[in-house]
């Protein structure tokens, strides 16, 4: 296809995207001057959004966060400890949405295969929820990708409001009950009132995951399900005509003194209608923590040219990454100790997944169940792995939107004690003086590299570099997620018809929407 003919066929599912989105819909209200506390106007906005006022970029980008979502939902059906969630609280297409949204959520987030975004694991929240909740209401495609968007923004915003603080990646959890909220009410047409009660009774008692049950338990599968049920009961609330505080984020005694070193309340509802957070969606293609993508790309390249590996035939294999992969494996390393392993902390390991993806050329969520997991030859070479920290990757780290950099540029002084307590002052030193620069996020990077380097026993030294992991947020991503999530959504049983046609998602009436939704999950 010549460049000329690409770019014309590319404006014009552009315009099909756009004009679905101009007849949905009148022309949406904006937020009214003076509103007086950050929540109060994210609550305005939220609920006067409609689908001709996001950008289509945007929309295709939530068409593929939901079938991504879907692939990681299914993977987690398939798994054991997915079943007995299942047993336990019932399959994700059942009657009642607000218990299918908590199931949902919990399927799709605990073998780390969700996506990812400037702030936080997202989809579990919101995209499970207008998931459950479309298919309940019987809402078209088009309102089903708003509410995924509304969903996203008001849930990152209020993330990153928090992000230089103790929690972050899948354990703040709080990002879920942002979610939650805005996923449902937009699916439902609330108010702003509604929203703003239920976001403020949402935050009345936030959730704090302990990290010894996070990593050492099954109790890891709750970390989506409880936020989103505590976000379905404070909607049920608001319903109800239950208020909450609408200073819950700001206040003194309110939530950001609690959950940030650094709190941020004007990331909150900064750029509403102008920056779309959703534009720095980095869609997971392996399954695992933070910083393994990369990894994993590299050896599946090394596993490519040298063919099957014997763990006799390694002497020693060095991954360099940013201190935020490090940081992650130091945490789950005591609890990694070959079979048996808890899966809430190998699913953070390095070593792991490096070895397996070295020795069969490539790493999916079968690789953390038997008897895949029981496999000695991979413990054998996961020995064999060993961490560095290399100072440039950590800094390119930090220049990106996700996961923290534009959090330490809005702080911009500020950020110097979260730094120096996250990595000490070599950390200060290396981000050097940052400010906020107003970025729109429509060239959103998301930079977690790593470097695989594999020193045989014959001699011989392989090496490869990927400063963006496949799928995260970047020029590359940009240009192909939906040939990307497609690969996701079949790779775990996905059936072609549904991957076939998530490109006309956003015409689909209600009737085609809730067929296109059973046949995702029941195949």
């Amino acid at each position: 296809m010549t460049a000329v003919l690409a770019e014309s066929v590319a404006q014009a599912l552009c315009d099909d995207w756009a004009e679905q989105a101009e007849a949905s819909s009148p022309s949406a209200a904006r937020h009214p001057a003076g509103t007086d506390t950050p929540l109060r106007e994210l609550s305005h906005w939220a609920a006067t959004l409609r689908p001709q006022a996001v950008p289509c970029r945007v929309l295709k980008l939530a068409a593929s966060q939901v079938l991504s979502q879907i692939a990681s939902i299914r993977a987690g059906l398939q798994h054991p400890l997915g079943r007995k969630l299942v047993a336990a609280f019932g399959h994700p297409m059942q009657r009642d949405p607000r218990q299918a949204a908590g199931v949902f959520a919990a399927l799709g987030s605990w073998l780390n295969l969700d996506d990812t975004a400037y702030a936080g694991h997202l989809s579990n929240s919101t995209v499970a929820v207008p998931l459950a909740f479309a298919y309940a209401r019987r809402l078209d495609g088009l309102s089903l990708l708003t509410s995924v968007v509304v969903a996203n923004e008001c849930a990152a915003r209020i993330t990153a409001s928090a992000t230089l603080g103790p929690l972050r990646g899948q354990s703040a959890v709080h990002t879920h009950l942002a979610g939650a909220v805005a996923g449902r009410l937009h699916a439902d047409r609330a108010s702003a009132s509604l929203y703003e009660n239920a976001f403020g009774l949402a935050f009345a008692m936030p959730n704090w995951p302990l990290m010894r049950a996070f990593l050492a338990s099954d109790a890891r599968l709750f970390n989506t399900f409880t936020p989103v049920r505590t976000a379905m009961d404070a909607c049920d609330a608001a319903y109800a005509g239950l208020r909450g505080a609408p200073d819950i984020m700001e206040h003194s005694d309110g939530f950001l003194a609690r959950f940030a070193t650094v709190p941020l309340p004007q990331a909150v509802a900064k750029g509403l209608g102008r920056r779309w957070h959703t534009d720095t969606l980095s869609f997971k293609m392996h399954p695992g923590g933070p910083g393994i993508d990369a990894a994993v790309d590299c050896a599946q390249e090394i596993h490519r040219e040298l063919g099957p590996l014997r763990p006799q035939d390694v002497a020693e294999v060095v991954v360099e990454a940013s201190l935020y992969t490090l940081f992650a494996g130091q945490r789950a390393a005591s609890y990694v100790t070959g079979p048996g392993s808890p899966l809430g902390a190998l699913v953070l390991d390095v070593p792991y997944p490096v070895a397996t993806t070295l020795l069969t050329g490539e790493f999916s969520v079968d690789d953390f169940s038997s008897p895949a997991v029981d496999d000695l030859d991979r413990w054998a070479l996961a020995k064999r792995i060993r961490l560095e920290h290399d100072t440039e990757m950590t800094r390119e780290l930090f220049l990106s939107d996700a996961p923290f950099g534009e959090a330490v540029r809005e702080a911009g002084e500020l950020a110097v004690p979260w730094l120096r307590g996250f990595g000490g002052d070599e950390l200060v030193d290396l981000v050097g003086a940052v400010r906020a620069d107003n970025r729109d996020f429509s060239r959103s990077t998301k930079a977690t590299g790593a470097r695989v380097t594999v020193r045989l026993t014959d001699g011989r030294t392989i090496s490869r570099t990927r400063l963006i992991p496949i799928g995260a947020a970047g020029p590359e991503t940009r240009h192909s997620h939906a040939d990307l999530v497609r690969e996701k959504f079949l790779s775990v049983g996905g059936p072609h018809e549904v991957a076939d046609t998530v490109d006309r998602l956003h015409r689909m009436r209600p009737s085609a929407v809730r067929r296109w939704i059973e046949t995702a999950f029941l195949d």
